[in-house]
């Protein structure tokens, strides 16, 4: 029961609790005992997840998998990166301060949904997630639920921008995180190693922005 909640290594919870916060994250409550329990709003879940190939991890539900709006793929530090770990993980950090309020960001939320977004804009992000659903590397293409995510997600890119409209490049900039946990790759495509990012990029080439209606 808080705003932000971290779960660390999540796909290594079993399979009731990855039930119990599948309820949290798509309902916006929780059911103990048979009783129910509204959640706080905003309310969000930050995840951490183990390589597949690495033992005593489940496999996410697909379902639960497309409730998170982002994946952002970490890869190994830089130098200067890692140096830096090196040099201050016994360091005492600074304080940290309240930079938001609750009824800010949902104040903050409810003015980026108000972002105009152009029906031709709309119209290509629909045709980018069905690009997905009918690239012959790909078993199972994204989802409604990611077209809503990125629309959400390029009035929120064009909000914090300044902007009262979105543009292309929102979309672009954010194709990539929304889409690449949400596509499954067909078995010969992965043993081939075509990449969920290549499918992408190839959705986007081969359905262009088109600015006429």
């Amino acid at each position: 029961f808080a705003n932000i909640v971290l779960a660390d290594e999540i796909n290594r919870a079993p399979a009731k609790t990855q039930s119990a916060l599948l309820e949290a994250m798509q309902e916006s409550q929780v059911t103990i005992e048979g009783e129910t329990h509204r959640l706080p709003s905003p309310f969000m879940v930050l995840a951490t997840q183990n390589p597949v190939e690495q033992e005593g991890v489940y496999v996410l539900p697909e379902a639960q998998v497309d409730r998170f709006l982002f994946r952002v793929l970490l890869g190994y530090p830089t130098f200067d990166e890692e140096r830096r770990v090196l040099q201050t993980w016994n360091t005492t950090p600074p304080p940290v301060g309240v930079v938001l309020s609750p009824a800010l960001i949902e104040s903050a939320s409810e003015a980026a949904e108000r972002v105009h977004v152009a029906p031709t804009l709309i119209d290509w992000i629909v045709r980018l997630v069905q690009a997905t659903r009918t690239h012959p590397a790909v078993r199972l293409g994204a989802s409604p639920r990611a077209s809503l995510a990125l629309l959400r997600c390029a009035k929120a890119r064009a909000f914090i921008l300044g902007r009262d409209m979105v543009l292309p490049d929102d979309v672009k900039e954010l194709v990539r995180h929304v889409f690449n946990h949400r596509i499954l790759l067909a078995p010969e495509a992965e043993l081939d190693q075509i990449r969920v990012e290549d499918v992408i990029a190839e959705c986007l080439a081969q359905s262009p922005y088109d600015r006429e209606p």
